[in-house]
């Protein structure tokens, strides 16, 4: 199932530019556009259905239909399977996800097209505009910091009491949920540690990216850009990426996004 959206995913990528070629045919001397601005820069913000980001965006108009556009996107990608779980044996625990080996961030750096597919009306409307991306990924692992709860052993009563926390890199053989201080087992997860916890040990995972979608300009203003755009997005590591404990890391990440763009066009 995977690998059939995979396919689906490159053809849309190889079928989408010539379904708007003929958009590029419409161009000609005689048709008044106005004042061709030839430049662009935007920044976005982005909601996939494996995490957040933001990205940026500059490039070149080369007609009214078509530009050159360059990208770069940080975002996380998260483990469709990773789910919050709480200590309920301890007071003021924190949560975490269970199983969680890798924080993995993605940098992209990519170049692409968009092109015109209808052009709004001078009083104002939406553009649509069809576009394809690709480039390289840089992922970033890092690895997953927990609060370990340590138990110490009462003699007089025969039990074992919560004694300190520590700051310990997730280990799926070490560490365990929720065991309660009646067990003999002297750890436990306590909950998730600093966000910063680990980005000295953080592994490469270089990669390539393929995007493609449609974008909704409905800027009131030609010099200023404002925009929705859909899409989806194939990652793509030669080296698979471990983010579960309890998974196969994976080749590669197949996202949908919704994002939203601010900017400028001038000369």
């Amino acid at each position: 199932m995977r690998l059939l959206r995979v396919i689906t995913f490159f053809l849309l990528i190889i079928i989408l530019p010539s379904l708007v070629k003929a958009q590029d045919v419409a161009e000609a001397d005689t048709v008044d556009m106005g004042i061709l601005l030839l430049r662009e820069k935007s920044a976005n913000i982005m909601l996939h259905t494996l995490g957040y980001g933001l990205g940026y965006r500059f490039g070149t108009n080369k007609t009214y239909y078509k530009n050159r556009m360059f990208e770069f996107d940080l975002l996380e990608i998260r483990s469709p399977t990773q789910a919050r779980s709480w200590n309920t044996n301890l007071p003021n625990t924190r949560s975490y996800f269970f199983g969680k080996l890798n924080n993995l961030y993605v940098i992209r750096a990519g170049v692409g097209q968009q092109h015109l597919m209808n052009r709004k009306p001078y009083w104002g409307g939406v553009e649509l505009r069809a576009f394809y991306y690709g480039g390289i990924d840089l992922g970033l692992a890092k690895p997953n910091y927990l609060y370990i709860a340590y138990y110490a052993y009462d003699s007089i009563n025969q039990y074992y009491i919560f004694d300190r926390t520590e700051l310990e890199r997730y280990d799926p053989e070490k560490h365990f949920p929720d065991i309660g201080t009646n067990s003999t087992t002297l750890s436990n997860i306590y909950g998730r540690g600093p966000m910063l916890s680990g980005f000295n040990k953080i592994k490469l995972y270089p990669g390539l990216y393929f995007k493609g979608g449609f974008n909704f300009e409905f800027s009131a203003a030609n010099d200023r850009i404002k925009s929705v755009e859909i899409g989806a997005t194939v990652d793509i590591f030669p080296k698979p990426v471990p983010i579960m404990a309890f998974k196969e890391a994976t080749y590669f990440f197949i996202t949908a996004y919704l994002s939203f763009h601010l900017g400028k066009r001038y000369n």
